[in-house]
C-alpha cells in the first residue's frame, strides 16, 4: 500500500479498506537537516506525494527557499509561522496556492499541521521517504528538479 502512516505500529495487519486510526502521542519526532526543525509524519501516498505532517519549529528556526508544488496548507497548534508575507499564530491557518515559493521560520517556535505534497528543500525532502524516489520529484528540462506528476516546473 502507498499510503501509510510510518511507524503506526497499529497499523500491521489491517484490512486495506480499514479506517487507519493514529495514536499521535506514539510517533515519533523525526528531525531535519534543518536546525531546530522536526516532523511527525501522519500520513504519506509513496504515489501522490501527499503529505499531512506536524512540524515542529524551535524558536528562530527557519526553513529555506522552496517551492510548493500543489497548495500548501498550514493550521497553527502553537506558537506563530511567519513567512515574507506576514505571520499566521496560534488557531490560524494559512494556505499557499501551487507553484508558490516562500522562507518559513519562527521567531518563538511553533507547531504547524501541514498538509500539502512532500515539498522539496534544495535536494532534501521535509518529510522523509515522501515520494519513493527523487527520480519521482523530477521534471524533464527544468533545472529545477520538481515534481513531475504534480503539473510540471512551476520555477524560474
Amino acid at each position: 500500500m502507498a499510503a501509510m502512516t510510518p511507524n503506526a505500529r497499529n497499523h500491521a495487519g489491517l484490512p486495506p479498506q480499514a479506517s487507519r486510526f493514529v495514536e499521535v502521542d506514539g510517533l515519533p519526532w523525526e528531525p531535519t537537516r534543518f536546525p531546530g526543525i522536526e516532523t511527525k509524519t501522519l500520513f504519506i501516498d509513496k504515489t501522490t506525494g501527499s503529505v499531512t505532517a506536524l512540524i515542529r519549529m524551535a524558536p528562530g528556526a527557519r526553513l529555506p527557499d522552496h517551492e510548493h508544488p500543489l497548495s500548501e496548507q498550514s493550521f497553527v497548534l502553537e506558537g506563530l509561522l511567519e513567512d515574507g508575507d506576514g505571520s499566521c499564530a496560534a488557531g490560524n491557518f494559512v494556505w499557499r496556492p501551487a507553484g508558490s515559493r516562500h522562507q518559513a521560520w519562527s521567531s518563538g517556535g511553533c507547531v504547524v499541521l501541514g498538509i500539502g505534497a512532500a515539498v522539496l528543500v534544495g535536494r532534501d525532502l521535509l518529510v522523509r521517504n515522501a515520494v519513493r524516489d527523487r527520480s519521482e520529484a523530477a521534471v524533464p528540462g527544468c533545472r529545477h528538479h520538481r515534481f513531475r506528476r504534480f503539473g510540471g516546473c512551476r520555477g524560474g
